[in-house]
């Protein structure tokens, strides 16, 4: 039977201290609603002391979010201790975190106190804290860079007054794994009434290590790893939660430890902590960075068709990544790969006008980065001497909406019989209105698997770039428009997804050189 890793999340305490960061109450009661049904154990709503607002926020979450811990930090003072009280009194789990400096370094220089005045300190307000809830928690800022001998004492003490959690953190970054496991398992060998307290790690990621020290600390005895989502925070960030958690997860046979993370959900959770924090995430971040799931080497591309296995350890669908794994069709992509996005367009080619249709997008690709559905539809028609023209084509279209009541689109389209055909409908919003609308004028009802949108240029007349992808039949059909009108573009794209899917089902069955 394997371990259970407590995961404590302080994404609303130590993640909104990443410089520009700032959530309202209602965007982190957002953020701490998806971690409840992201599995976490323990939310760090908030650091009460430091605003009102925050205060509120911390009340909010306290008050709403019910199945799961909610905690809020405190310095080792009587007033944060009586206001973070305040914001977790109400909460069905409620925990008291406590800290104070242990290094020397911080010790003489922040607290400007010695060791026995912080000592003594650490006791006192740990056993104030008690008197609050059992559920306290304490952390030895800058463990990592304290005295060992000193460290233990304070943890024996800590303990000995009430403390259920000993945080051990990593506060500047500094630590190297061999080291976080060391001190663990010191800890656990030197301080004599550990038995009575959970052990957990806090990571910063200055030197890019808090994944591989949470791992050390795991391996050392720590029991709860606290982890921010996307790894946001102050400077480099914290350590990772999907990293920690995935790395469990993925490697269960090498080290015998689990969570009770809700794995399908950690990638809607990352976006909405994305959004919400404006922080973008790179996209070679691990596990939920846009290119964690891309393959764009023909080798690695010509591996995932035969079995996926081949070059990835990890299901994107297990995280919840609605597209699943991705193939990037470029100047690196193999036959295999081309082959199998020219056939999920709807065409059937014979092995010589496959030949001829794979030299010249790799032609093409030599000159052009990015290459789209356009390309490879262009690339085939040209070939097939059937280059797709406009079956259905729009002739009008206008779209209203208000505030309260649905949109409408009224169209007018004209037909593959040369005649004009209109018609009218309703939607949850514009977009959905004129798809509507689309439908009922062509007959046609494909799924709409895909509505994207960005920006092509810059300022107030920027050019929208909408992207569209349909679903007839288990085929994609892709469509893509600008235009400085963003419905107008929707409408163009949605047309030419339809227009590729009438006339790609006509042929897909078979389609061989003239």
């Amino acid at each position: 039977m394997s371990d259970k890793i407590y995961i404590f999340d302080t994404t609303l305490r130590d993640g909104e201290q990443s410089a520009g960061v700032a959530f309202t109450t209602a965007e982190k009661l957002e953020i701490a609603r998806q971690l409840e049904r992201l599995g976490v154990d323990t939310i760090e709503a908030g650091f009460p002391c430091t605003s009102a607002g925050d205060l509120e926020a911390v009340k909010a979450i306290s008050k709403h979010v019910r199945g799961v811990g909610i905690c809020a930090l405190a310095r080792a003072v009587p007033r944060d201790i009586d206001i973070a009280w305040e914001g977790i009194k109400d909460a069905a789990s409620p925990r008291l975190h406590v800290f104070i400096n242990t290094s020397d370094i911080q010790i003489a220089h922040q607290l400007r106190k010695n060791r026995d005045d912080v000592l003594e300190q650490a006791a006192a307000m740990i056993t104030y804290a008690a008197r609050y809830t059992s559920d306290v928690e304490f952390s030895a800022m800058d463990a990592t860079r304290s005295d060992p001998e000193f460290l233990w004492k304070i943890i024996e003490r800590a303990i000995a007054s009430g403390a259920t959690t000993i945080n051990v953190p990593d506060s500047v970054g500094y630590a190297i794994p061999d080291e976080v496991t060391k001190m663990f398992r010191s800890i656990s060998e030197r301080v004599p009434n550990i038995d009575k307290a959970r052990l957990s790690f806090h990571g910063q990621n200055d030197l890019g290590l808090c994944t591989a020290n949470s791992l050390a600390a795991i391996q050392g005895g720590a029991r709860q790893i606290e982890v921010t989502v996307n790894g946001i925070g102050e400077r480099a960030g914290n350590t990772s939660l999907e990293e920690v958690v995935m790395a469990l997860d993925t490697r269960a046979d090498h080290i015998n430890a689990h969570t009770d993370i809700i794995c399908n959900e950690i990638f809607h959770s990352s976006k909405m902590v994305e959004r919400l924090s404006g922080m973008p995430i790179q996209w070679n971040k691990a596990i939920v960075g846009k290119n964690a799931f891309r393959h764009g080497s023909g080798i690695h591309q010509d591996g995932i068709i035969k079995k996926r296995e081949t070059w990835e350890i990890m299901d994107p669908k297990r995280i919840g990544i609605p597209d699943g794994t991705q193939l990037v069709l470029g100047k690196l992509s193999g036959r295999h790969a081309f082959r199998k996005r020219i056939e999920e367009l709807g065409y059937q080619l014979d092995a010589s006008v496959l030949k001829r249709a794979f030299e010249n997008f790799k032609d093409l690709a030599d000159r052009k980065v990015n290459l789209d559905d356009r390309d490879l539809e262009a690339i085939i028609g040209e070939l097939l001497g059937d280059v797709a023209g406009e079956i259905w084509s729009l002739d009008a279209v206008s779209v209203s909406t208000s505030l309260g009541s649905p949109a409408t689109a009224s169209l007018r389209l004209r037909g593959p019989d040369g005649n004009t055909h209109e018609d009218a409908a309703t939607g949850s919003g514009p977009v959905d209105a004129l798809c509507r609308a689309m439908n009922r004028v062509t007959g046609l009802e494909p799924d709409l698997a895909h509505f994207g949108i960005r920006s092509v240029t810059e300022g107030i007349d920027a050019l929208a770039e909408v992207t569209i992808e349909l679903r007839s039949q288990g085929l994609s059909y892709s469509g893509r428009a600008t235009d400085t009108d963003t419905l107008l573009a929707s409408a163009r794209a949605y047309l030419t997804a339809l227009n590729r899917m009438v006339t790609n089902e006509s042929r897909r069955e078979s389609v061989s050189a003239p």
